[in-house]
């Protein structure tokens, strides 16, 4: 199978151009409120207000904190040299952690203003966010970018490397769209049907989401101005996902046990 380029432009309209990226952007943010609005049916502290500016903080704290997380994590040495590379979003470069870190702070912001515990915010949010990864990892795939590394197996997928050099890699962007969007979604929205403990639902979202990213990378290529960390396999993708494992599951025996004290 071979990667067709498709031309990461939807249209130029003179004054503007419309990029896939933005769109699946904007999918990602439409299909968090379309959801959104359906649970405060079933959720009594919820009410249409409170979505309405959920969405927008939500929104605020991915874009700003995914860029800034990308460029933190991977690419510091351009952003100091030159910090206007910042707003060059539509070539892609953004950040899930930095988008995720984004996000926390943005929900202080919104906690403070309705009055909501950090968890409740959380807990209501977690299975909101699967679908919209799914969505940046498709607007990866279009814009040709986050290959997996070079394989022989039938899975792989004639494609351009960062210097245009075509070799059979792994589509690990489709692989993470399906993983990390789909089943999650699927996951945290059926576990959140019933009533769970507070933490419970977040810290599902962490484990599943950590455990994901972590696999996956064994067969995605790393940053080439970055390489392995450590070991030959160790990449900073894994480095940042293993916290998310390791705190799920703390927080998720916490809620359990918090439980069955009450």
């Amino acid at each position: 199978m071979k990667y067709i380029v498709i031309d990461p432009v939807i249209a130029d309209l003179g004054f503007v151009k419309v990029y896939w990226y933005g769109v699946m952007y904007l999918l990602a943010f439409l299909s968090a409120y379309l959801l959104a609005r359906y649970r405060i049916k079933s959720e009594s502290l919820w009410n249409i207000k409170h979505v309405d500016d959920l969405i927008f903080y939500g929104a605020l704290g991915a874009v700003l904190g995914g860029r800034f997380g990308y460029l933190l994590f991977y690419n510091w040495s351009i952003f100091i040299s030159n910090p206007l590379t910042f707003f060059n979003f539509q070539n892609g470069g953004m950040s899930f952690h930095g988008g995720f870190l984004g996000v926390l702070i943005a929900m202080m912001a919104f906690n403070k203003k309705h009055q909501f515990t950090f968890f409740q915010t959380t807990d209501f949010i977690a299975p909101l966010i699967p679908l919209g990864l799914g969505f940046g990892r498709i607007g990866n795939y279009i814009n040709g970018e986050l290959w997996g590394r070079v394989t022989e197996s039938s899975w792989g997928v004639f494609a351009p490397d960062q210097s245009g050099f075509w070799e059979k890699r792994f589509p690990t962007q489709l692989y993470e769209a399906f993983l990390e969007g789909l089943v999650l979604f699927f996951i945290l929205w059926i576990f959140s049907n019933r009533k769970r403990p507070l933490m419970a639902i977040s810290s599902l979202f962490l484990i599943f989401y950590g455990a994901f990213r972590f696999i996956i990378e064994f067969v995605r290529a790393p940053d080439s101005h970055i390489g392995y960390l450590a070991f030959d396999w160790l990449t900073m993708g894994q480095l940042l996902s293993l916290p998310m494992v390791i705190v799920g599951i703390y927080f998720l025996f916490k809620s359990y046990r918090l439980e069955g004290k009450t």
